[in-house]
């Protein structure tokens, strides 16, 4: 079998397939990945093929971020998937032609990809690496992370929150995605909720115990868990040096791989935490490190080792992008979450209901609110280690090797007398 994997341009969605891809390749399966050309390098040093994106689909960057509303924030990236999605759907037809794949795994952000993958005619399946945006009568709607709300009021407001969703996506992104679909000859959608049903698999990087739980997945969503891996970086040599300089409780703060709004929680967190005999290790990613004044009891750098740092750390705060709350949690060290936009406010709402940490509104963010959240999240480490053993028993990259492995048992993709149900375990 050989897998061709197609990712949008972005670290925090191609970390997240990694291991999928490597489990693959673990079982003697070929695999190839499409991704951003500066990370090249590190998958083929895990024995993986790799070609590069468009690079015009690598020029058109996400600048939410430039917003002020959260509606012009979601609009502004709905518009950027879809300016990416014209030039995917040549860039994988390219790569298809090239790889002559037997199978397809194709990144939830890529809508011309993902339209490509369908009409190919060859097996395929969709990956998630945040929350899946599924509406379901058990929980709110996706998007501005609403607290689950029982009866009458409740139905009432998630119908209506439902309603505006589905107005927008109709107006803003339904339109493009018909164009680029029937230029493939696929017919037209209602909903976006559509486009995510299209395929015979579509993998989730979560699991119940952290997601919400609900008794209308669609037939082909199943729940793996999380995918945590990251390249080896130039700071990870010294991350035992860096640790050894800074004293218990230990909070790790992180900031996001992509530009957002994010700087002021590393700001707020280190005027906040080491005064008051919290040690913090800072990672500011895509902020200069140079910008932040780290006092006694801290230390900032670009990037380190996650891993090693959480084998320590008390809890984590950082921005909610699903990628560091779920490798905390996977580790079972409790989070608290600021969350700044896209997914991070469903994000945050689910490591509350989870009971494994903290949401802390940035509108909220001072010093005092952001050391009186850290010191209850520490205390919530058995929530923290509940999700943990959820994540485990979902069965990881080897669950989602194997589901892969079933689609080529056909060729059109049915799925051989098995179907496909997401994970069961223990939700809180």
């Amino acid at each position: 079998m050989r897998l061709l994997a197609y990712t949008s341009p972005a670290r925090g969605h191609l970390y997240p397939v990694v291991p999928i891809v490597a489990a693959l390749a673990g079982r003697g399966q070929e695999t190839v990945v499409c991704t951003l050309s500066s990370e090249l390098e590190h998958v083929r040093g895990l024995g993986i093929q790799a070609l590069a994106i468009d690079p015009a689909i690598e020029a058109i960057p996400i600048e939410d971020w430039r917003e002020r509303s959260p509606l012009g924030a979601v609009r502004s990236v709905m518009k950027t998937f879809l300016e990416r999605s014209a030039y995917e759907a040549p860039d994988l037809a390219r790569a298809i032609a090239l790889c002559e794949p037997d199978v397809l795994l194709v990144d939830i952000n890529c809508w011309g990809a993902a339209t490509v993958a369908e009409a190919s005619g060859l097996p395929w399946a969709m990956y998630s690496p945040y929350l899946l945006p599924l509406p379901s009568k058990d929980t709110p709607p996706f998007g501005p992370g609403l607290r689950p709300m029982r009866g009458p009021l409740g139905v009432a407001r998630d119908a209506i929150v439902g309603r505006a969703g589905e107005r927008i996506s109709l107006q803003t992104v339904m339109p493009k995605i018909n164009s680029l679909r029937d230029k493939r000859g696929l017919p037209t959608l209602a909903r976006f909720t559509e486009l995510l049903e299209a395929p015979p698999l579509l993998l989730s990087l979560t699991a119940e115990g952290f997601e919400y739980r609900r008794s209308d997945w669609p037939a082909n969503v199943r729940l793996v868990g999380p995918m945590n891996w990251s390249p080896p970086t130039a700071a990870t040599g010294g991350t035992a040096a860096l640790l050894s300089d800074l004293g218990d409780p230990l909070v790790l703060v992180t900031c996001s791989t992509e530009r957002q709004r994010d700087k002021r929680l590393l700001h707020v967190a280190l005027e906040a935490l080491p005064g008051s005999g919290i040690s913090v290790l800072a990672t500011s990613a895509a902020h200069d490190p140079g910008t932040f004044d780290a006092p006694v009891g801290s230390k900032v750098v670009r990037f380190l080792s996650h891993e090693a740092v959480l084998e320590r750390a008390a809890c984590v705060v950082c921005h909610g992008g699903l990628g560091i709350t779920q490798k905390a949690l996977s580790a079972g060290v409790p989070v608290v979450v600021v969350p700044f936009g896209r997914d991070q406010a469903e994000t945050a709402r689910r490591v509350e209901f989870a009971r494994a940490g903290v949401r802390l509104s940035p509108r909220r963010l001072t010093r005092a609110r952001l050391l009186d959240a850290v010191r209850t999240a520490i205390e919530l480490r058995t929530g923290a280690q509940r999700v943990s053993r959820a994540f485990a028993a979902a069965g990881g990259s080897v669950a989602a090797a194997e589901a892969i492995e079933t689609l080529t048992a056909s060729r059109s993709g049915v799925l051989m007398g098995e179907e496909i149900r997401p994970s069961s375990a223990g939700a809180p």
